[in-house]
């Protein structure tokens, strides 16, 4: 696409970004559509809208400024995009209690690596064989049905004929919140300030922000370095880009799996949901190796198990069910990926700059290996013990709005 449209790796890197301009900037009025109109409804429109745009992005070559279009199309993607992570942690927080969210958290977020896993192999074919603008067709299309499908099939708990009291009583009975429904909920701004403002829940942002540059790192730059880099062709690096993400998707179970074990044999919250965080930050730090070894098998076997820890620390939405306040879920939510997604605009465009002015990757993998320490060390030493939020008149009956002042909620 970069040699069609004639882009260098800078203009490329802007184009990246596009996306995270807008997804990151809609996160908050994002959370307020959810906690508006519910977490099904929110998410099948949203799924419709950017894959639409998805589609739409086949025909930028046919506009005076491809870029322009490419980066609009981008744009309101992110803003179509947006609401996906908070509506999806609502809806675990609903239907799974804690003792088991950590599993469901893991598979809503390694869903995204499988998808690379099983389609990078797909999608390189399709540029070879057609062309990179029906990668664009095909997956657009794709998203649109499943859209569809989505509101046709998918409801919430206290909505769903299938799910008997027993069952909402068992996931209340657990942590869960299977009764907060799609009903309008009270906001000011000053409960946003009082969310932002928390040491705990500043911590966790500091985290997401980094676990989430590793992400992105993949999603847009890993292809290019394993092209320029090592050498590849695209066709070679279409089965190969796809195992860290295979990595990526085991290191996510096995993170949710261990969260979980730990809670059920009476470790605490703070204990079950940092120990893997933190590992697995640590571990994806290694990614560095790969600048002092030549052996294309090693560099894929570095990060492939450098996505494997960053998919067992990816439980930061399973910790934002387990602390953010019940009246204020979908704008704390909101909040927390916003601070995470500021990634989506600093890595592509961070390491397009690293690349052009070095001519290599090395500074590049270097600067996300020292993102991954320094969020193993925001979990360490800043989050502190891991409890519930609450606004006042969540702790308090006898008052009739919520107000900025946020506590703990001991016990939790």
């Amino acid at each position: 696409m970069r040699h069609d449209l004639g882009f260098d790796a800078l203009t490329m890197g802007v184009a990246f970004s596009a996306f995270g301009w807008a997804y990151t900037a809609m996160q908050i009025p994002g959370g307020l559509i959810l906690d508006r109109f519910g977490a099904r409804t929110v998410l099948g429109i949203s799924l419709i809208l950017w894959s639409a745009l998805t589609f739409a992005q086949g025909f930028v070559h046919l506009f005076a400024s491809a870029f322009v279009a490419l980066f609009a199309l981008r744009f309101l993607m992110g803003i179509a995009e947006s609401p996906a992570f908070p509506c999806n942690s609502r809806l675990t927080v609903m239907w799974f209690p804690s003792a088991e969210r950590g599993l469901a958290t893991s598979v809503f977020q390694l869903a995204q690596y499988f998808a690379l896993a099983v389609f990078t192999p797909v999608m390189t074919y399709t540029v070879s064989m057609w062309g990179w603008h029906y990668v664009f067709y095909t997956t657009g299309a794709v998203g649109v049905l499943l859209g569809f499908w989505w509101l046709r099939s998918v409801r919430e708990p206290q909505r769903d004929h299938r799910v008997s009291a027993a069952e909402l009583e068992y996931i209340a009975a657990g942590g869960g919140l299977p009764t907060i429904g799609d009903s309008p909920q009270p906001f000011k701004w000053k409960q946003v300030r009082a969310i932002a403002a928390n040491r705990m829940m500043i911590g966790i942002y500091i985290g997401q922000f980094c676990l989430t540059s590793i992400t992105w790192f993949f999603l847009t730059w890993f292809p290019t370095y394993l092209i320029e880099a090592k050498g590849m062709s695209i066709l070679k690096v279409g089965m190969v880009a796809a195992l860290p993400a295979v990595a990526g998707c085991v290191g996510g179970l096995v993170g949710g799996l261990w969260s979980d074990w730990m809670l059920k044999r009476g470790f605490s919250l703070t204990a079950s949901r940092k120990t893997p965080i933190i590992c697995g930050l640590v571990l994806s730090s290694t990614i560095v190796v790969a600048n002092y070894v030549h052996s294309t098998t090693i560099v894929i076997l570095v990060m492939s198990i450098a996505f494997f820890a960053k998919g067992v620390g990816n439980l930061g939405w399973c910790i934002v069910g387990d602390v953010s306040p019940k009246r204020a879920m979908g704008i704390s939510g909101g909040i927390f990926n916003l601070c995470g997604n500021l990634a989506s605009i600093v890595t592509p465009l961070a390491i397009g700059w690293m690349i052009k002015s070095t001519g290599s990757f090395e500074v590049a993998l270097t600067y996300i290996g020292a993102l991954s320490l320094l969020g193993a060390c925001s979990y360490l030493l800043i989050v502190g013990k891991l409890q519930r939020l609450e606004t006042d008149d969540e702790g308090d009956g006898s008052r009739k709005s919520a107000t900025a002042s946020l506590k703990p909620r001991h016990g939790h």
